[in-house]
């Protein structure tokens, strides 16, 4: 799977100071998509013209931006048109599709399925952890797994510092993370079971999501021969290339959680030196993007991660079974740095490169 060629571009200042942007949201009725449209304007990210794209279904739809009103277009080849950004939350399908269409009338892609992510012409990046490789991109910059987004922001700085040789991650994902339709089928199942009616219907999950744990990320994922399913496997191989680093070793299991919003890990990795979680701690209080809960009892939850833009950090100590381990608690909202916020940032620092 290859890109397009690379974007000869204006100089930032220029391209900011002049028109803006023009800017388009490819899957704008999504859970994720609507998202974009609101960091988008939280961000003041510059846009001259903004165009939200979606599918049949949602034709007519209108999303409103800066308090004016947005009708949804539906995306066909025929209205491809030429943007500067184009932000993409619609499957990979629609992606490995549509994507290079519109890379080829010169917008930046960024997309937050899985059709790019491991193309080797395609970068995958979290600001925080990898900007410079956003210089290689050929038209399409991938948005990373959100798992592997706040899994990285806390790994990078203390890989710089002691170098991760290892990492065991467990996963408590939020519902949030398989859409829209996912958390209206878990909130039908939550009150069925309140009310004792037995009237929920699941069409989502194969199997009962509220007050449950299933392992099995997405809802129809996949067990590879591994024995890892395909969730698990991005997370090891996304965290490789992000990170610049194949020689880390990484084990997953996902889980889906019956929470709302906002995914939780437990982490525990080795580094080449020893960290102290003293030193750990100071490490992490100066990353960009990560907010540390010191004290034990002051640990972060994904009720108060909901909403915020930061990767929360806590828990941190020494793992005595092993000479240089750590442990880590680590909470983001996913639908925010974990996807739409993740894609502004990656739109913003390509704009002043």
């Amino acid at each position: 799977m290859g890109s397009t060629a690379p974007h000869q571009r204006p100089h930032a200042k220029e391209y900011l100071m002049t028109r803006g942007c023009r800017v388009a949201v490819v899957g704008a009725t999504g859970l994720v998509g609507r998202n974009f449209v609101a960091c988008l304007e939280k961000r003041r990210f510059p846009i001259s013209t903004l165009t939200l794209y979606a599918s049949a279904q949602s034709l007519g739809k209108v999303l409103h931006f800066q308090e004016e009103p947005h009708r949804v277009v539906e995306l066909s080849p025929d209205r491809v048109d030429s943007f500067d950004v184009a932000f993409f939350s619609a499957g990979s399908g629609v992606s490995k599709e549509y994507a290079p269409r519109f890379a080829l009338k010169g917008a930046l892609v960024i997309d937050n399925s899985s059709a790019w992510r491991m193309d080797p012409d395609t970068p995958l990046v979290v600001p925080e952890v990898n900007p410079q490789d956003i210089r290689k991109h050929r038209g399409i910059i991938a948005n990373p797994n959100c798992s592997t987004i706040q899994l990285v922001v806390a790994l990078k700085p203390l890989h710089d510092a002691a170098v991760v040789r290892r990492v065991i991650v467990s996963t408590y994902q939020a519902v949030s993370g398989a859409g829209g339709r996912a958390l209206a089928e878990f909130e039908d199942e939550v009150r069925a079971d309140l009310l004792k009616d037995g009237l929920a219907r699941r069409t989502v999950f194969p199997r009962p999501m509220a007050f449950n744990c299933i392992p099995q990320v997405p809802q129809k994922d996949a067990y590879l021969p591994t024995g890892y399913t395909v969730e698990e496997t991005k997370m090891i191989q996304e965290t490789q290339k992000i990170m610049g680093d194949p020689s880390i070793r990484v084990a997953a299991t996902c889980v889906r959680v019956p929470v709302r919003n906002a995914h939780s890990e437990s982490v525990n990795l080795e580094t080449e030196r020893k960290l102290t979680a003293a030193e750990a701690v100071a490490i992490l209080k100066k990353a960009p993007g990560v907010a540390v809960s010191e004290a034990p009892e002051t640990f972060p939850t994904p009720l108060e991660a909901s909403g915020r833009d930061e990767t929360f950090v806590g828990r941190i100590r020494e793992d005595g079974t092993v000479p240089n381990g750590l442990h880590l608690w680590i909470v983001a909202d996913n639908i925010l740095k974990g996807a739409a916020l993740n894609a502004v940032q990656i739109a913003e620092a390509a704009l002043l490169q």
